[in-house]
């Protein structure tokens, strides 16, 4: 009989944490798991998990999942599920008071945000204290979440994230490209430099617009040899992540440093991985992530990338895959992207790097082959 892990995510946002259980679902299958799910009735999270074959058990709020504990029980007693992977901190109440009704459930914890305030009060002593290992994804993560939460080191492991490469590297006829990069605005022969990503005031998209006026400043005085289009990649509202007044910031700003013509909103695209193959440089100037999927997305579809040198992103990208900014140095970014936008054989090369590296180090098997040694019981000294 197969060994099964209930996935345990009771939230109604979503974004890389919400995401983040049905992406794995298939791969955890491939490797010999079978998926369970613990969901709010509607939510995304529920249809995600509808969408990866999995039929979720559905609570209307986690406090009638509290309150409900006993049927939860019973349906882990009824389909011998003894895994459960948590997903977002205020999920760990339910999941440490079922370890604790039910000894021997291993509890498993992902912090996905990057914790920034210590948790070593008596709750968070008990609820942490039932996590049989508490996953950092990235060694930046890793190092707040030694300091913040009441476990011992050995408890705590760096495990990173992984994509499935296949839809990145695929590629794009070049009529599809020719196409798609008309659909984005970019004018024919330019550089296009991506920024894809919720438009938020953390995600850095302030620092980009700068550095493209600066960059623009340099075509203007001959210092900049190549044309260019930047192309924002993300929905404009709420209901997709993003914050509307920011967006509406951001397009105020772009007209009055004239880069109308120079910058496109895309809006939401459900096909990022064309869209970041029919780009030339992708950025994430995001100030403190912690880990940056679209970084190993983009490195993926062979692009060079060009991140803010804070956060998990320096763990991803080297001078032979990229180049790191300071998140707040306008002059910084618009010199590298300088670099990149009057080089297309240096882009080359650094997109081949990074699709080497992924290829490598970031696959989502190579990530589920890790959790699912962990779910067992047998962890993998690489991952430490």
């Amino acid at each position: 009989m197969r060994p099964k892990v209930m996935q345990l995510c009771l939230s109604n946002g979503w974004g890389g944490l919400e995401m983040y259980p049905a992406r794995i679902i298939p791969e955890l299958a491939r490797q010999g798991w079978e998926a369970h799910g613990l969901a709010l009735a509607g939510s995304r999270v529920a249809a995600s998990l509808e969408a990866a074959g999995v039929t979720p058990l559905t609570m209307a709020s986690r406090g009638q999942a509290l309150w409900r504990v006993g049927s939860i029980l019973a349906y882990l007693k009824a389909h011998g599920i003894e895994v459960i992977h948590c997903h977002k901190s205020s999920d760990l109440r339910l999941g440490a008071l079922l370890a604790t009704l039910r000894p021997g459930l291993r509890l498993f914890f992902t912090d996905h945000m990057g914790v920034t305030r210590p948790k070593r009060d008596p709750y968070h002593r008990w609820a942490y204290g039932r996590v049989t290992r508490l996953f950092s994804i990235s060694e930046a993560t890793r190092a707040r979440n030694l300091r913040a939460f009441p476990l011992p080191a050995e408890r705590i492991r760096r495990l990173y994230l992984g994509i499935d490469p296949a839809p990145y590297v695929e590629g794009l006829c070049e009529g599809e490209c020719a196409s798609l990069r008309a659909e984005l605005g970019v004018p024919e022969g330019a550089v296009a430099i991506g920024l894809p990503g919720r438009i938020t005031p953390g995600k850095g998209q302030r620092v980009w617009v700068e550095a493209l006026a600066r960059l623009a400043e340099r075509a203007e005085t001959g210092g900049l040899a190549s044309a260019w289009h930047g192309v924002v990649i993300g929905g404009l509202g709420a209901e997709e992540g993003s914050n509307a007044a920011f967006v509406e910031e951001l397009r105020m700003r772009i007209q009055a440093l004239g880069l109308d013509a120079r910058i496109t909103f895309s809006g939401f695209r459900a096909d990022l991985p064309r869209c970041l193959q029919a780009l030339d440089i992708v950025c994430t100037p995001s100030r403190n992530e912690a880990f940056g999927l679209t970084v190993i997305e983009a490195m993926a579809a062979g692009r060079p990338v060009v991140g803010a040198s804070s956060g998990a992103i320096p763990e991803l990208v080297s001078p032979d895959t990229g180049r790191l900014a300071a998140p707040e140095s306008p002059e910084a970014w618009a010199a590298a992207l300088a670099e990149l936008v009057d080089d297309g054989a240096l882009r080359e090369r650094l997109g081949a790097a990074g699709r080497k590296r992924v290829l490598d180090d970031f696959t989502l098997a190579h990530h589920v082959a890790a959790l699912v040694a962990e779910y067992a019981g047998q962890p993998s000294r690489e991952e430490a």
